[in-house]
């Protein structure tokens, strides 16, 4: 008898200039609101892609749907040229990790713990194999750790390899969730405002953590509401304003569009789209952070004063 079922290889490595994902017409319905109109994006290998637009813009709604919480209603999400399946574990298995806006570690666990969560997806070793703890277990255990370790040692964790994820400061918190993102070994890591609530000595380290992280080969989408990060950090920058993609270019061809000053005054334009949906769509995402909170465990940022930010 075997109950070895999840067992998976780390994606291979793409090729630079390689689409890594490829999101064609997703669109994102709950009920008769659109929360994601015929968005169409694409990020290639070694390539940091930034998503930005005002509150409600439907971002944290369309990572849900690259990431498998949601199924898009129409349109279809490719992962190295293959259909992304409607599981958020499947998805991570393909390749893609993401991290939440709001903090989602095992705030009672170690920090070294919490990195070896998430090797779940590239474990061989099954119930059995973990209950009769063989050669085989042990050596899958030690691998796993080792591996930890060095990603601890690549965000600068190392040292507090055995404290309290709860005992963390809120800028090392971060550091720690992406580090148990990296464990899943992905092509593709998706980042939810990794800089909120930071203050510029962090978020000018978690700007480096980034490029250290493409350095890699690993492609990186992020959604952020600080400007100044965003335009120093991406190749790309798309705009989502009301559900749709706005504009897509580089950081002067996006700084320079009128059309994105007057959607983040609040001022409207011509063709703007769905300007009337706006307190909806900005609901639908207070409920899609919800639902993702139902991932991992216990989430500790409210062990963090001060640290509240709005989507």
């Amino acid at each position: 008898m075997t109950t070895d079922t999840t067992t998976f290889a780390a994606p291979r490595p793409a090729a630079p200039g390689e689409p890594v994902l490829e999101a064609r017409g997703v669109t994102m319905r709950f009920g008769g609101l659109t929360a994601v109109r015929g968005v169409d994006l694409t990020v290639h290998a070694s390539e940091i892609v930034g998503l930005i637009g005002p509150n409600g813009a439907g971002k944290t709604t369309f990572f849900n749907c690259l990431t498998g919480l949601y199924v898009p209603t129409e349109g279809e999400v490719r992962y190295k040229g293959a259909v992304l399946p409607p599981k958020s574990f499947k998805v991570t298995a393909a390749g893609i990790a993401r991290t939440f806006q709001n903090i989602r570690l095992f705030a009672n666990m170690t920090v070294l713990e919490n990195v070896l969560v998430g090797r779940h997806t590239r474990t061989k070793e099954g119930f059995w194999s973990a209950v009769l703890r063989g050669p085989g277990f042990h050596r899958a255990e030690a691998a796993s750790r080792a591996r930890a370790m060095e990603l601890l040692d690549f965000v600068g964790l190392a040292a507090k390899a055995d404290h309290l994820a709860r005992n963390l400061p809120y800028g090392e918190q971060r550091k720690l969730e992406i580090a148990r993102a990296l464990a899943s070994e992905p092509g593709l890591l998706l980042l939810d405002e990794p800089t909120a609530g930071m203050n510029p000595q962090e978020t000018r380290a978690t700007e480096e953590l980034v490029f250290a992280i493409r350095d890699m080969g690993i492609a990186v989408l992020v959604i952020e509401h600080d400007m100044r990060f965003i335009f120093n950090l991406c190749d790309r920058v798309a705009v989502l304003v009301q559900g749709e993609k706005l504009i897509e270019g580089d950081s002067a061809t996006v700084q320079g569009d009128e059309r994105v000053v007057a959607a983040y005054l609040g001022e409207p334009f011509e063709g703007a789209p769905g300007a009337e949906e706006a307190a909806e769509v900005r609901e639908a995402e207070a409920h899609a952070e919800a639902t993702a909170g139902q991932a991992p465990a216990e989430p500790t940022r409210d062990a963090v004063p001060g640290k509240e930010t709005d989507r």
